[in-house]
């Protein structure tokens, strides 16, 4: 089956990077380095190449290295299903960041055709016990993995509850002032919750059909008093009918943005909020993976796995297991450790990569 990998990167005033370029082959990808060297820029720049702002969700600003915060440029050959791409994306002075496909100018979603990205952050260990924007955020990641076109149709929502919300913060009691906004979000509503079901579905299936030491989860969607409207027409009624509850707090209390992920540790039948901190990062990894298997089979080839500080509460037979599961999906991951050494159970499977820092300037040595 064909992969997909990146097979050369370039970097030009980006995070810590001045100047940097790597010739790649399509196998998984080990950055290490002390903290502060740089590594987690590199799955960020990578990041980049598919729809959105990146895995820190950084400003376009935030991104350009300083003190010049002249721009950035990031270039990259890509190997997709068989056929070589170019992606250039760059950003000059603080601008909204631009896309070059095949030396074509495209819009963001276009990457999505080609390159799929999942990732994993150190900040994601507390998923399952801080807030319910985390979850939803992590949720429609996977969801855009599957869907590209998702993140078009959670930008339509967001902007006519903003205009609706603004409504209704300035008392505005014209129904015909509400009515267009809420037939455009009941629209966008319904659609983001057939994409976030079947998303959950397939991991479902992913999770199902493995056999892996990592453990599955049991994951629903659920609202804030339990289950939400999720039809077109049940979401319009609900907007509808909340007018007055929703003017009194200023904001739109019903709809897929008021929406939770739950998730039980299967075999053991407690929420994942209740395991362990190992437990809570193994579920992670074990969605992660089931992600990509579910990618690999619909898509039609694993995606780049994006993972920061991968071993942190892993023992090491979860982490040499992690690493065989990454061998036999195919999948070019892009990992960050302190040390080498964290890496020796992938073996030759591996290209290895040191990243230091002098006088804050980031600098690569394949190894």
């Amino acid at each position: 089956m064909a992969g997909l990998s990146v097979r050369s990167l370039g970097l030009s005033h980006f995070r810590s990077h001045k100047s940097a370029r790597l010739e790649l082959g399509p196998e998984p990808v080990a950055l290490f380095g002390t903290n502060g060297a740089g590594k987690t820029n590199l799955l960020e720049a990578v990041s980049l190449l598919s729809p959105g702002r990146g895995m820190r969700r950084g400003s376009a600003e935030q991104m350009a290295r300083r003190p010049e915060a002249l721009g950035w440029k990031i270039t990259a050959n890509i190997e997709s299903l068989g056929r070589k791409h170019e992606i250039v994306t760059w950003s000059e002075n603080g601008k909204a960041r631009q896309v070059l496909l095949n030396d074509k100018a495209v819009p963001q979603l276009a990457l999505g055709e080609i390159v799929r990205v999942v990732w994993l952050v150190p900040a994601m260990d507390r998923l399952w016990i801080e807030g319910a924007e985390g979850r939803r955020r992590f949720l429609d990641r996977l969801v855009l993995s599957f869907v590209p076109a998702h993140a078009e149709v959670s930008l339509s929502y967001e902007k006519a509850m903003r205009e609706r919300n603004r409504l209704l913060k300035d008392q505005v009691r014209d129904a015909a002032w509400f009515e267009a906004l809420e037939t455009r979000m009941a629209a966008a509503g319904a659609e983001i919750q057939v994409n976030r079901q079947a998303t959950l579905a397939r991991i479902a299936k992913a999770q199902e059909g493995a056999r892996t030491v990592f453990p599955a989860s049991e994951l629903t969607l659920v609202g804030p008093d339990g289950e939400f409207p999720a039809t077109r027409e049940a979401l319009l009624a609900a907007f509808r009918n909340g007018r007055g509850r929703d003017m009194a707090a200023g904001r739109t209390l019903a709809g897929p943005h008021r929406a939770d992920l739950e998730a039980i540790y299967a075999e053991k039948g407690i929420e994942a909020r209740n395991a362990s901190t190992g437990e809570q990062k193994a579920l992670l990894l074990s969605l992660i993976l089931s992600n990509a298997r579910a990618l690999a089979e619909d898509f039609g080839a694993a995606p780049l796995l994006l993972l920061d500080e991968v071993s942190a509460h892993l023992d090491a037979g979860r982490r040499a297991a992690l690493y065989d599961e990454i061998s036999a999906l195919g999948a070019q991951a892009w990992m960050t450790g302190t040390g080498v050494e964290l890496f020796d159970d992938f073996g030759p499977r591996v290209q290895r990569i040191e990243v230091t820092d002098e006088d804050g300037l980031s600098t690569l040595r394949p190894l």
